[in-house]
């Protein structure tokens, strides 16, 4: 039990100016959390309590799945991470520094080195494995946008475990062990989540499931399909290519068309359909390894009417996604012959042709003539031109066909809360982590790597979790269950029911704050309701009747109750639901 009056507590009437969604206005307004510097927040007293709780349910499900804690540093090492190739790969991102002698170091934004340098030294028998590690500790990114509160910050609290198995089967019963343990922790948390095929990203491998929390100002979009299993993150989901043409080549021709550098100003000029058109992106590609700092040209060509992925770009040509941007054109130009909105692939040189697999088994199609104001009809990949990477690079979006059963596609949108990978020996490799097995025989120990952003978690649970009266705690991630408030705290007759029904309730388990400020009841009734507590007990002019009013946070009408009535109905909802 604590009073409120004694509480380390500041709530704000008016929203905070930088604060642009829910979670992170009321957050700020209930006092929660406090902004340091940009992306940078300190968690306060209610704030850290239910910031606790989360920890302690996933801690609670981590170790029932039989993960072992351990505390690593955040403080890395730069040769552990050039040992697995990821120095230069990782980007900007990653907050680097040197020590007094020059040495180099980054704050970990994530520990895939520091676990497998760890377990390189102790384990070397398939006797000790399978083994699964895990962490909670704060982790860093120098995101080039903060924003969002906690949902992209540049610090940031995440639970991160490593599994290590001797073959694939292994980490398959570990991968889905996770996976299963993930649905569990936001289950307990309240959340309403989907879990979608992922892209790897920076962390890598070759499988990933990510866990979003369904959320209408979440930055991930997910595309799903109600008629099959299907569902994945935009980035990631395939795309299946219109069946072949059954044209016949038609005659290459050149063909005037002043002013037309857009696709749809094209087709309209011809009077073609989109679709018969090729869209032309000209990328500069700076690998770390190009000590020039000159970057490499390529263009890359997908169907007029399609939309480029650009994780599936950067994932075919194999650079980080921060090596990739947009070229300038006139320095493009004299490189390899490009035009500026007249770009084909026909008459390109000294570049790189990245081709999605569509154009393929097209027909017929009008691309630019890298001239000024003039096109190519009757563009045929093969005859024509070739790429030196064909793939997919086309974005699925609603409406388009499933890739797996060919019904339409649903999109929505989410915050991501937690991902699985299939590492494989993507770092067991590199780093040397082997095991020897019944024979002597020396393999690469094969891993997993799982994650849940704690503190995206808690945001989350916000977005999720409120009206327009403040957040709505779930009763087993509340910073207190109850909130008794005593509209006279001066009467001893209020207050003494009031520390009396406290005490009862802490009993039988609940966590309890009694409102005795000095302040006038609205205020007090407004402030129950931005911070959430679950449960209001008002202890008023009938408290000498032993009645007071019950009422939930997240809704109902009052209840006038006596207060063992009350109390019963209080342990009943939170000894459920905790």
């Amino acid at each position: 039990m604590i009073k409120a009056s004694k509480m380390f507590l500041s709530t704000l009437r008016e929203v905070p100016s930088e604060a642009e969604i829910p979670s992170h206005i009321l957050l700020l307004r209930a006092g929660m959390i406090k902004k340091l510097v940009s992306g940078v927040y300190a968690f306060m007293p209610l704030g850290y309590r239910t910031l606790r709780k989360i920890e302690n349910i996933v801690r609670e499900e981590m170790d029932a799945a039989g993960a072992q804690e351990v505390l690593m540093s955040a403080l890395q090492p730069a040769e552990l991470w050039q040992e697995s190739g990821r120095w230069y790969a990782y980007g900007p991102e990653m907050m680097r520094l040197k020590d007094r002698n020059d040495r180099e170091f980054c704050l970990g934004p994530t520990h895939e080195e520091i676990f497998t340098d760890v377990v390189r030294q102790q384990v070397s028998s398939y006797r000790q494995l399978p083994l699964n590690l895990y962490q909670i500790q704060h982790k860093y990114r120098d995101e080039a946008r903060p924003r969002f509160g906690l949902i992209r910050s540049r610090e940031f609290i995440m639970k991160d475990n490593y599994s290590f198995d001797r073959d694939e089967a292994g980490l398959d019963v570990s991968y889905w062990n996770m996976y299963h343990a993930y649905e569990k922790v936001f289950d307990r948390c309240g959340l309403t989540y989907r879990p979608v095929e992922a892209d790897t990203g920076a962390i890598g491998g070759s499988n990933s499931h990510e866990f979003c929390a369904l959320s209408e100002v979440g930055e991930e979009e997910i595309i799903y399909c109600d008629h099959c299993s299907m569902a994945a993150t935009a980035e990631r989901a395939e795309f299946k290519d219109a069946p072949a043409s059954a044209e016949d080549m038609l005659p290459l021709e050149k063909v005037h068309t002043p002013g037309t550098k857009t696709i749809e100003a094209v087709a309209q000029f011809l009077g073609i359909p989109q679709e018969k058109t090729i869209k032309a992106l000209l990328l500069e590609i700076y690998r770390p390894e190009n000590e020039s700092g000159e970057p490499e040209y390529a263009a890359c060509f997908i169907r007029g009417d399609r939309q480029l992925n650009m994780t599936k770009l950067v994932n075919a040509l194999g650079v980080p996604e921060y090596a990739v941007q947009f070229a300038n054109e006139e320095r493009m130009a004299a490189a390899t012959g490009c035009v500026g909105g007249f770009t084909g692939p026909v008459g390109l040189h000294d570049c790189k042709i990245i081709v999605d697999s569509e154009l393929v088994g097209a027909k017929n199609l009008c691309a630019g003539a890298c001239e000024a104001d003039h096109h190519m009809i009757n563009v045929n990949y093969g005859r024509d031109y070739k790429g030196d990477i064909v793939t997919d690079l086309k974005l699925l979006q609603e409406g388009d066909p499933c890739p797996v059963c060919g019904k339409p596609v649903k999109s929505a949108r989410g915050i991501e809360v937690g991902q699985v990978f299939k590492l494989g020996t993507k770092y067991s490799v590199p780093m040397h982590l082997t095991y020897h097995d019944e024979n002597q025989k020396e393999h690469p120990v094969v891993m997993g790597c799982y994650g849940i952003g704690v503190t995206r978690t808690f945001a989350a649970i916000v977005e999720q979790h409120h009206d327009d009266n403040g957040i709505i705690w779930p009763v087993s991630v509340a910073p207190y269950h109850v909130v008794i408030t005593v509209i006279k705290p001066n009467d001893p007759v209020q207050m003494d029911l009031a520390c009396n029904m406290a005490a009862r309730l802490e009993s039988a388990g609940c966590e309890v704050v009694i409102d005795d400020r000095d302040e006038r009841p609205g205020v007090k009734f407004k402030d129950a309701d931005l911070l959430g507590f679950p449960v209001r007990i008002t202890v008023g002019k009938k408290a000498a009747d032993g009645i007071v009013e019950y009422k939930l946070r997240r809704g109902g009408d009052v209840e006038e109750l006596t207060a063992e009535e009350a109390g019963d109905k209080a342990i009943e909802l939170i000894n459920a639901e905790k």
